[in-house]
């Protein structure tokens, strides 16, 4: 089965819409509790933005990176942008590419916000659930493998103190479960009920 974008747009946005209020409440925690409003807002305008696009996978990556930046003035708004805009350059231009592909698309946002963010795996970050997923994508894992993957280096962010982002000017206060890699985990499940229909 080939995968085509449509199907991905409406899960990113619907799975957001729904966990919206447990994200700000987690955010709330540590933050100003808007995490769930940025991601419902961002990916609703990512998908109107792929929507409404033309032309290969790339363009429709390109342009749900533009609709979520322009949504998401936070510190998310960048991250995700650069990782759909390198999933764009890794679906590249053409009209629909294999489910199981989607594997390096983890690895290319996991990239692009390594790339945007200057982090690594074990600061505290989105990359906490993004990196061992992508790990586990590139070496060949199933889907039920990648998403569980995603889960232990991000629920490890409950006993790390932030040492990069906003979040590292709250020293110990930081010891809590990071919003960022919740709706991360979220969105590699996401990915992965697509792998899973092929």
């Amino acid at each position: 089965m080939d995968f085509t974008t449509g199907d991905l747009k409406a899960t990113f946005s619907e799975r957001m819409a729904t966990e919206r209020d447990r994200l700000c409440e987690l955010d709330g925690v540590i933050g100003d509790a808007d995490h769930g409003v940025a991601m419902e807002q961002g990916m609703k305008a990512a998908a109107e933005a792929a929507q409404a696009a033309e032309g290969t996978l790339q363009d429709i990556f390109n342009a749900a990176a533009q609709g979520f930046l322009n949504a998401v003035g936070a510190s998310s708004g960048p991250l995700y942008a650069t990782a759909l805009l390198r999933a764009g350059k890794g679906a590249g231009p053409r009209a629909s590419m294999p489910t199981g592909e989607l594997r390096t698309i983890i690895a290319a946002m996991r990239d692009g916000i390594a790339q945007r963010g200057k982090a690594e795996p074990g600061q505290r970050t989105m990359l906490d659930a993004w990196g061992p997923a992508a790990d586990a994508a590139v070496n060949g894992r199933n889907a039920d493998a990648i998403a569980a993957a995603a889960r232990p280096g991000a629920e490890a962010t409950r006993d790390m103190i932030a040492t990069v982002g906003r979040a590292a000017r709250l020293g110990e206060r930081s010891l809590h479960a990071d919003p960022g890699w919740v709706s991360a985990a979220m969105l590699v499940e996401e990915i992965c009920g697509a792998i899973k229909i092929a």
